[in-house]
């Protein structure tokens, strides 16, 4: 039977602390699900100004941190969840995001919500795949 394994970084490892009781990452098998990831500054653990296009970048890095914990990048996701405090910047989110995921794109689901923790106006959280190593 699969075990599950639960992860904590640090912002040693490039990962914004913690708001909240949880773990940054969770692994399955070949399967790591990333929690939410906010645009926080690693260094600082302040909130990154400037708006939903360069929130969203912080979070990617973020979300590149954790996933290089495992030897993965963002080409490893299988499935992205976008939570936006504005659906009016869905169009300029979508025109950022392609900068960071190329193809084949992932899955993906875009929420619209009234409220984020630590005031960011977007969070992304992600289900990635650890690819089988052909050892042959």
């Amino acid at each position: 039977m699969t075990e599950k394994e639960t992860f904590v970084f640090s912002p040693e490892d490039g990962v914004p602390p913690q708001v909240g009781p949880f773990a940054h990452a969770t692994r399955f098998g070949s399967l790591v699900f990333i929690t939410g990831q906010m645009p926080t500054d690693p260094a600082t653990g302040r909130l990154v100004e400037g708006g939903v296009v360069a929130q969203a970048e912080q979070v990617c890095r973020n979300l590149e941190a954790v996933l290089r914990q495992f030897g993965l990048t963002l080409d490893d996701a299988l499935m992205v969840r976008v939570y936006l405090t504005s659906f009016d910047d869905f169009g300029v989110f979508n025109k950022a995001y392609e900068t960071w995921f190329g193809g084949p794109l992932p899955s993906r689901t875009c929420v619209g919500v009234t409220g984020l923790a630590v005031g960011a106006e977007i969070e992304i959280d992600l289900i990635a795949g650890i690819p089988e190593r052909n050892e042959s």
